[in-house]
């Protein structure tokens, strides 16, 4: 077990400071996390969907040509095919807990928070705020509109289901690679408050795939509103609610009003569409630095000899 001892963490550092060490600290073993967990991200979730896929073709013997189903499965035509998607996602958090500890050879616990791991009072009253707040914004907007139609899509049931169970968890393992780990990371190789932020941000706007310029800057805002969250709070609890919660509620509005392919092939929105969410994103994170406030959160590791040691494996 020697072999996977940690370096004790920073005391006094904020979130994203916590990979940093001595200023002359090499930036070598950033560079090569940053691009490892890049490539792991490229090559682990996609073989993790296709391998799904496949599972499912033989469980569920659907019949007709094998191309035809990867399509299904790909367009979330089926649950069988968001299930994939977001059990291939939720592989970025051991990926990024694996990075932590054997490239940085910190405890991955600190990537949760920096108490370590989660606060959870904080992450669920983050959840029901997020809750309020992006269904008031969604019912201001639709405001003077005709309502639209309830028309639940085939196998809506099994759908919300599989988001249930599975949208937290891929929400999260999205902020512990972007929010968590990149920004960490990005940080280490220039020490200013926004470069992580903004780094990890672009990031990941682009990985998700195509979209036109209000969409890009719809999630570029988001990444940027969660960094901020992070950092200021000392955690990722906050971003992990709203992120959870505005899948929740896309997935399992578009099953009921339309289909949950429809919002999976989305890549266009209006100016409009842009400034709403712009909105509601910038509601709850006001919000959420007001109750981290309140709470009393801490926002920096424990100082030197108290709290975690942040060696691992514990010593008795």
């Amino acid at each position: 077990m020697d072999r996977f001892a940690t370096e004790r963490t920073p005391s006094g550092a904020r979130y994203d400071e916590i990979l940093s060490g001595a200023d002359d600290q090499p930036k070598l073993p950033s560079l090569v996390g940053i691009m490892t967990a890049v490539l792991l991200f490229l090559l682990v979730a996609p073989a993790v969907s296709q391998l799904m896929a496949a599972l499912g073709w033989l469980l569920l013997s659907p019949g007709g040509e094998y191309a035809d189903w990867l399509r299904a499965v790909a367009r979330f035509d089926i649950p069988w095919g968001m299930l994939s998607a977001h059990l291939a996602l939720i592989t970025l958090i051991p990926i990024s807990l694996a990075i932590v500890l054997l490239v940085h050879r910190r405890h991955p616990e600190w990537l949760a928070s920096v108490r370590p791991w989660f606060r959870w009072r904080y992450l669920l009253i983050s959840m029901a705020v997020a809750f309020v707040v992006f269904n008031l914004m969604l019912f201001a907007r639709q405001l003077g509109q005709p309502f639209p139609v309830l028309q639940p899509q085939a196998d809506y049931w099994v759908f919300l289901a599989v988001t249930v169970l599975t949208s937290p968890l891929q929400a999260a393992a999205e902020e512990f690679f972007f929010r968590g780990y990149l920004l960490q990371a990005f940080q280490t190789l220039l020490p200013r408050p926004w470069f992580g932020v903004i780094c990890s941000a672009v990031l990941f706007a682009l990985f998700h795939g195509t979209q036109n310029l209000p969409l890009f800057l719809d999630r570029f805002a988001f990444g940027v509103l969660a960094g901020i969250l992070v950092v200021r709070t000392g955690g990722l609890e906050a971003a992990i609610g709203a992120h959870a919660v505005n899948n929740l509620m896309a997935f399992g509005y578009a099953g009921l009003y339309s289909t949950i392919a429809q919002v999976k092939a989305t890549q266009v929105i209006g100016w409009a569409d842009l400034a709403w969410d712009l909105g509601g994103f910038g509601v709850f994170a006001l919000l959420a630095l007001l109750i981290g406030r309140r709470l009393r959160l801490a926002v920096t590791t424990p100082p030197a000899g108290g709290g975690s040691s942040g060696t691992w494996p514990r010593r008795p």
